[in-house]
């Protein structure tokens, strides 16, 4: 079954070259496009995407509220590609604060468009360790975020997952988390499911997010 695509642009041009990149390959299909982000979750709902590939800034409805709309209405909700024109933007850190699974620049090159929708997919998430740590130091709350400190307090992290989680935040993958603990990736999925379902994050992007507005992890 090929992977399935809704993309989420104002901008025509930027649709229609979404849309070439990824029809060239022979498992990825998009299914729709919209203009606007208020026209997402009807269209999510009769289209049943894998993947929304959504700008974050459009007149009406953005790409931040879409997404909490997205994850706080619909069932078994498709994974989230936030596609920005700038890396060191507030509203790329609020759409992934919000819920989305990893953001791609626009200007990425077409196999890096391909990768990441393939990686999303899978239920990874694309996260830029050295964009998310800037993007946390400058719009976030580190360490003032009440909320996420007592999440991170009522997780009551073992020291292994705590150290699986600062690791995550440094964006390394299950494989090298392995390598630097030197055990087997198995163990480092259980690990981080763990570290998940006790945060009640929805992928590693959440978790690190929480990591950081905690201040379990300093984002400098």
């Amino acid at each position: 079954m090929p992977v399935t695509v809704l993309l989420v642009d104002d901008e025509p041009l930027v649709r229609a070259g979404l849309r070439a990149v990824l029809e060239a390959q022979p498992d990825i299909e998009v299914v729709g496009e919209a203009a606007d982000g208020a026209a997402v979750i009807p269209l999510v709902r009769r289209l049943r995407p894998d993947v929304v590939a959504m700008d974050v800034r459009m007149p009406l409805l953005d790409g931040i509220e879409a997404t909490r709309a997205l994850l706080r209405t619909v069932d078994d909700p498709p994974r989230i590609l936030v596609v920005t024109t700038f890396e060191n933007d507030e509203y790329v850190y609020e759409a992934l604060r919000a819920g989305a699974d990893g953001f791609l620049l626009k200007r990425a090159r077409p196999a890096e468009i391909v990768h990441a929708v393939r990686l999303i997919a899978e239920g990874e998430s694309l996260l830029f360790p050295a964009s998310v740590r800037q993007l946390a130091a400058e719009y976030g709350d580190t360490g003032g975020n009440r909320a996420a400190r007592a999440v991170l307090e009522r997780a009551q992290l073992t020291e292994r997952e705590s150290e699986v989680l600062r690791l995550m935040a440094r964006g390394l993958s299950n494989a090298e988390i392995a390598a630097r603990l030197v055990v087997g990736t198995e163990t480092v999925k259980s690990h981080v499911s763990a570290v998940l379902a006790k945060l009640g994050a929805r992928d590693r992007t959440q978790a690190v997010i929480a990591a950081y507005e905690s201040g379990f992890v300093a984002p400098g």
